[in-house]
């Protein structure tokens, strides 16, 4: 048997890996077409050697939507069980993977529990973890001290780890120059920022870039270069500095595929809706068909809590036009840590742009469900349609709240309605309204 690093690795030497073969049959997909496009880095199959009890999932714009939920505590909320129930809601909601953002406390243990137990993908950012991890504030940490925690996420069983790669003291002067109104929003790219700042020195994840795609050639952890430079409101979208770092990333993606490491890259962010599709346009062009995972867009700014509504409008529109990955945002963005509830809201939210998405491109069976509702509603089967519905429990309890006189119709419409009146009407049976 032919020995291999990497998912990448394996399907450029032609094998058809059991996580492929996997990933395959849940896509309605011929393997190798599928190797085919993992050779090519334009699917990637996050799964670290040591995630026994992975159940693996592909990430593509030719396959379907993928959904990322993010968990973790932090010093204000810090309660691990309340972000175990988190995970579990998540996954059972359909969640194709979990990253674990924790930013207080004892981060391994939670984090090792995750890839004992969790089947879904699990990515992190291991930048966050580095001040917990060595208990010491950013300026006193190293360079060997930032890689050391990627590796040891890396032995921990992470599937994909955000690292900000892309930006560089270069940066410092651009967002100095350019006048940003939100400056920096991603919460690495500024620790990075920092650093760099207060240190002087290179960006260690660009400058050691190297070292890193060993360790992640070593484990197979596939990288998701993070987007610093993403705009946190719609006056910064599709900027210099933003097209500048993605440059940057198209570059990183060739270096990391010459070593057979797995890429993908994050994009925005706040968009205006009519810059989303040049947006996902853009990013396939610079960084060859990397797989684009997005958060949001988000096509508005007044939103707060109603964002989760914001990033599926823009959600839907990216992934049409070729985001392969959505992150989900939640009611709580910019507001507070998400609680069980608000995660639910948005991975609901999620899921509806990603199927959305899928339907308008074509991807197999994608329809399918759609269709069995519409069979079901025309037959004023209930039953049927909460087989068929993407929250079932809160669809149910909607009509029990208000519960019709006649079991065939809904309290809205009554004997007024619609279906009621064809299906009796074809059937040549009498109308009764009153």
């Amino acid at each position: 048997m032919k020995n291999y690093t990497t998912q990448m690795d394996a399907a450029r030497q032609g094998i058809i890996t059991p996580q492929l073969e996997t990933v395959a049959k849940k896509e309605y997909m011929e393997p190798e077409k599928l190797r085919k496009l993992v050779a090519e880095g334009k699917v990637v199959i996050p799964a670290n050697k040591n995630h026994l009890c992975l159940n693996p999932e592909g990430v593509g714009s030719m396959l379907r939507t993928k959904i990322n939920v993010n968990l973790g505590v932090s010093r204000d909320c810090k309660d691990y069980d309340i972000e175990l129930e988190k995970v579990m809601q998540a996954v059972n909601m359909g969640a194709e993977a979990i990253m674990d953002l924790s930013s207080h406390g004892n981060t391994e243990p939670f984090r090792c529990k995750l890839t004992r137990e969790c089947p879904a993908m699990i990515g992190t950012v291991p930048v966050y973890d580095a001040v917990i991890h060595y208990q010491r504030d950013l300026a006193t940490l190293t360079a060997k001290d930032l890689i050391d925690v990627v590796r040891l996420h890396a032995e921990n069983g992470v599937d994909f780890v955000t690292l900000h790669c892309g930006i560089t003291r270069k940066t410092i002067d651009q967002i100095r120059k350019h006048k940003r109104k939100m400056n920096i929003v991603s919460r690495g790219g500024s620790l990075i920022f920092a650093w760099m700042c207060m240190t002087g020195e290179e960006n260690p994840f660009y400058e050691y870039y190297d070292d890193i795609l060993d360790i992640c050639r070593e484990y197979d952890v596939t990288i998701s270069l993070g987007d610093a430079c993403r705009p946190g409101c719609l006056a910064d979208a599709t900027d210099v500095c933003q097209i500048e770092e993605l440059v940057r990333l198209g570059e990183l993606t060739k270096r990391a595929w010459e070593k057979d490491v797995q890429i993908m890259v994050e994009g925005p962010g706040h968009v205006p809706m009519d810059q989303i599709a040049a947006n996902m346009k853009v990013q396939q062009t610079i960084c060859m068909g990397a797989p684009f995972y997005v958060l949001g867009p988000l096509v508005t700014d007044i939103a707060p809590g109603y964002d989760h509504i914001t990033s599926a409008i823009g959600g839907a529109i990216a992934a049409m036009s070729g985001a392969a990955f959505l992150c989900y945002v939640t009611p709580a963005e910019h507001l507070a840590l998400p609680n069980v509830e608000d995660v639910k809201q948005g991975i609901i939210a999620s899921r509806i742009a990603a199927h959305a998405a899928d339907i308008a491109k074509g991807i197999p069976h994608a329809r399918d469900i759609d269709d069995k509702m519409a069979d079901a509603r025309q037959k004023l089967d209930w039953e049927a349609q909460w087989e068929c519905a993407l929250d079932p429990e809160t669809a149910k309890a909607i009509r029990a709240d208000r519960s019709p006189e006649h079991d065939d119709t809904c309290s809205m419409c009554g004997k007024f309605c619609a279906v009621r009146s064809m299906n009796k009407a074809l059937a040549g049976e009498y109308i009764d309204i009153l």
